[in-house]
């Protein structure tokens, strides 16, 4: 075999990950043309192989050197030669599949041969019915590079690229092979930025604010504590002050109130200030603003109740209205002033989130507004992951930021539990899965963020999803800032490129293969090209891929075409644009 076209030189050392490879001297080119086909020997992040008997070893150059990489210490002249070192990659045996890992390893002076096409058409396979295709290896364009789906989403995956890499594009790619290769298949994409509308016409979208298809998260899906902590401000140190006990108890007591649901009635024994029930919050502040104002005919502030107040006129709590009473004495007569003053603080913060219009999402969530609205949780998982289309998009471009965490927290939590308790359902569950995509991770997944509730939900996806059929994907320009829980648990790694050196450390550590050579391409790979590695993958690759069109409003602007032109304006063009800024409306 050493006649081989292709044969390159033999192996002088071996370790557990990697070998050195001395090339021949008799190679003819350092560019042969093998089968019409020209070939580069010694390019990094180009595959080998050591045939073995009935075993073939395939590796990935790493490094290439006019000398060796160990100490030269036998005494032997190597002045001519060039050096080669591979990592180590997976093994294929007779007429088997290409498997990773390594069984056998290459000794002293085996043969090494470069990998050629029909070599990375053996080792790739053809699609089958649990895959799907992704792009084109970067070596070859004839040459298809396919994923098993499987493991794609149910064993999680990242698309990590710096700003311009063709992150959008890449996801693009990814979401339309699933969609058009699954009749069955369901994607939720959580859109920041409300750029993939463009890209993905067919889809459900749902906007704050849209007149037709309403993106509505009740404010009432929240935990007692996400809702303590976004009302008035309150966290788990608060848990001890008597308001804090105070609020749960009546959030709780409100929630009883309500249980004949659209989606089937409630045991109200085991009903909690956690469950997922509506109330109005407008009446949760009216309660708290009686409380602070009223005034009693009594001064104990045990008997200062209901029918004991001086109330002068009703006030309204759905026009946020207060109750008007009597004007308390400054002596000993009655009426008196009341001694409920634990919700001061309270009241004052609650009502300021309820004034605001930016969050109308949550407390005036249309037909999900109250136990008598028509539509329950039901209808709502029915929006996301029950429509006839299989992706639903969430633009949440119309969020404010600062509650941008415990939206997403919301959305990811409610799903997970409908995938938890519908588990078994021939319709959802493990029966049906689902994969949650995150754009912009970075910016509500932070790993130095302690109360983040959006990451504590998906950290959850990424460690247990798996068992109740939900998948995630996280898309993100600084990995170096998500958390390193979900990094953890990514099987699939889609890499693009990346030149901040802090952000190439972490994916390199994170990479599911130990393959540092084609990690180290990442600053220099071009636009739309990736290097995608993992569980879903049978051999670690270096792809590109294709431009989709029409594409998401991620694109740079034409800057030159723009500032070729001249521009005419006045003040009247920014009215507009200024009142966007204070509607914080599109």
């Amino acid at each position: 075999m050493r006649n081989d076209a292709t044969f390159l030189g033999q192996v002088i050392r071996v370790d557990s990950s990697q070998v050195e490879v001395e090339l021949s001297n008799s190679i003819p080119s350092a560019a042969p043309i093998i089968k019409g086909r020209l070939y580069k020997i010694g390019q990094i992040g180009t595959f080998v192989k050591m045939p073995m008997g009935n075993i073939t070893i395939y590796g990935i150059v790493a490094a290439v050197s006019n000398r060796p990489f160990t100490d030269d210490s036998d005494g032997q002249n190597r002045a001519a030669s060039r050096f080669l070192s591979v990592q180590l990659i997976g093994e294929k045996v007779g007429d088997g599949v290409f498997e990773k890992g390594i069984g056998t390893y290459p000794t002293i002076s085996d043969e090494v041969h470069l990998v050629i096409e029909s070599d990375l058409f053996e080792i790739y396979g053809e699609r089958d019915g649990g895959s799907i295709e992704i792009g084109k290896h970067s070596s070859s364009e004839n040459l298809s590079v396919y994923i098993d789906t499987h493991n794609l989403v149910l064993r999680h995956c990242g698309i990590l690229g710096s700003t311009g890499s063709g992150k959008s594009n890449t996801t693009v790619s990814i979401l339309k092979a699933i969609l058009d290769g699954y009749a069955g298949s369901r994607v939720i994409l959580v859109d920041p930025h409300g750029e993939y509308a463009t890209a993905f016409p067919d889809a459900k979208i749902l906007r704050i604010g849209d007149e037709n298809t309403p993106l509505y998260i009740p404010f009432w899906l929240m935990t007692f504590e996400e809702l303590a902590y976004f009302l008035v401000g309150a966290d788990q140190r608060d848990e001890q002050k008597v308001e804090y006990r105070m609020l749960r108890e009546i959030v709780t007591n409100m929630k009883k109130e309500n249980l004949d649901l659209k989606a089937g009635a409630v045991e109200i024994n085991l009903v909690t200030a956690d469950s997922p029930i509506p109330f109005s919050v407008r009446a949760l502040w009216y309660r708290m603003n009686w409380l602070l104002n009223a005034t009693f005919n009594i001064s104990n502030k045990d008997d200062q109740v209901d029918d004991q107040a001086r109330m002068t006129a009703p006030g309204d709590a759905e026009s946020l209205a207060p109750a008007s009473f009597e004007p308390y004495t400054m002596g000993k007569d009655a009426p008196y002033k009341s001694k409920h003053q634990e919700y001061f603080s309270y009241e004052k913060k609650m009502l300021s989130r309820l004034k605001d219009s930016r969050f109308d999402f949550l407390f005036n969530p249309g037909d999900y507004k109250t136990a008598a609205s028509p539509k329950d949780l039901h209808n709502l998982l029915t929006d996301w992951i029950g429509s006839e289309k299989k992706l639903a998009i969430l633009d949440l471009s119309g969020v404010p930021f600062e509650v941008l965490d415990i939206t997403i927290g919301l959305i990811t939590r409610f799903v997970y539990d409908s995938m938890f308790w519908g588990r078994n359902e021939p319709y959802t569950g493990k029966k049906r899965p689902l994969l949650l995509a995150f754009e912009e991770a970075h910016t509500y997944l932070g790993k130095n963020d302690k109360t983040s509730y959006s990451k504590a939900a998906v950290e959850r996806v990424f460690k247990e999803g798996r068992k109740f059929g939900i998948g995630a994907l996280v898309i993100s320009q600084r990995p170096s800032e998500i958390s390193e829980t979900i990094l953890a648990q990514i099987g699939t790694l889609i890499a693009l490129r990346l030149t901040n050196s802090g952000d190439q450390a972490i994916v390199k550590s994170s990479a599911p293969d130990n393959l540092s050579s084609l990690m180290g391409l990442l600053p220099s790979l071009r636009i739309g090209e990736a290097v995608i590695a993992g569980e879903a993958i049978k051999i670690p690759s270096r792809v590109r891929l294709k431009l989709n069109n029409p594409r998401p409003t991620s694109e740079d602007p034409k800057l030159v075409d723009s500032w070729s032109k001249e521009h005419t304006v006045s003040d009247d063009n920014y009215k507009s644009v200024v009142t966007r800024i204070r509607e914080q409306k599109l």
